[in-house]
């Protein structure tokens, strides 16, 4: 498939394929190569994947790889604070499409834990967050067509505090005006120092969102996502 023509910085890698299904099954592979290698030299790995509808083919595709699952420990990039027996948890949807068959060997982290209030809750996410090792293995996100990924949302009014490169909290309570629910957000020092990134979108609307992306890289708080255009990322695309 040809690429489309964007301008995106040097050090950034594209795959972009005919089919969801392609795309899907391709980055795949690309993250079980990269925690095999990993776990070649390391006694565990970290796997940060998000939520929402288009990583549901990633997720069925990944979980039939071979890998040493049990020295696996998947978390989300973010999560929406609701019970896991909502349609709106992000939990919900790994655990009934990645972390199946040989998958459901892997360790999960969640960051929505008991209580009604995020903010209140902050000692036991970063309880459960102490396990995850740092920096991260593999992460992959997806991208809202306002420019936000994770839950670092441009109207949130922690958004500054979750992009503090200098902070060293790993993650931070968003409470977006545009959203419906309270959110945990993996922060940006953490999101940022994985050692591979990909960027996972479907759509002909996401690409034209990308494009909005690359044209201003520097302003970051206007569209979030531009935080990771740097060496180093994959964008994975479909129509």
């Amino acid at each position: 498939m040809k690429t489309p023509d964007l301008k995106l910085p040097e050090g950034i890698e594209t795959c972009f394929l005919a089919s969801a299904d392609a795309v899907a099954a391709e980055l795949a592979r690309d993250v079980a190569d990269r925690l095999r290698q990993r776990l070649s030299v390391a006694p565990g790995v970290s796997l940060v994947v998000s939520g929402g509808s288009t990583p549901l083919l990633f997720f069925q595709a990944l979980r039939g790889e071979s890998l040493d699952w049990a020295r696996v420990s998947v978390v989300l990039a973010d999560e929406r604070w609701v019970a896991e027996d909502d349609p709106a948890s992000n939990t919900l949807l790994v655990k009934k499409h990645l972390l199946q068959e040989a998958a459901a060997g892997a360790r999960f982290i969640p960051l929505k834990v008991t209580g009604n209030d995020a903010a209140q809750a902050r000692p036991a996410i970063e309880s459960a967050l102490a396990e995850l090792n740092l920096p991260l293995d593999v992460l992959v996100l997806g991208m809202g067509n306002d420019g936000h990924t994770a839950s670092l949302f441009p109207d949130a009014p922690e958004l500054q505090e979750a992009m503090n490169v200098h902070a060293d909290q790993r993650f931070a309570v968003m409470t977006p005006p545009s959203q419906t629910h309270q959110r945990i957000t993996l922060s940006l020092p953490v999101l940022a120092g994985a050692g591979f990134t990909a960027l996972h979108l479907k759509g002909q609307d996401k690409l034209e969102t990308l494009s909005r992306v690359v044209a201003d890289l520097q302003n970051w708080p206007a569209m979030p996502v531009r935080a990771f255009f740097k060496p180093g990322l994959k964008v994975y695309w479909s129509p």
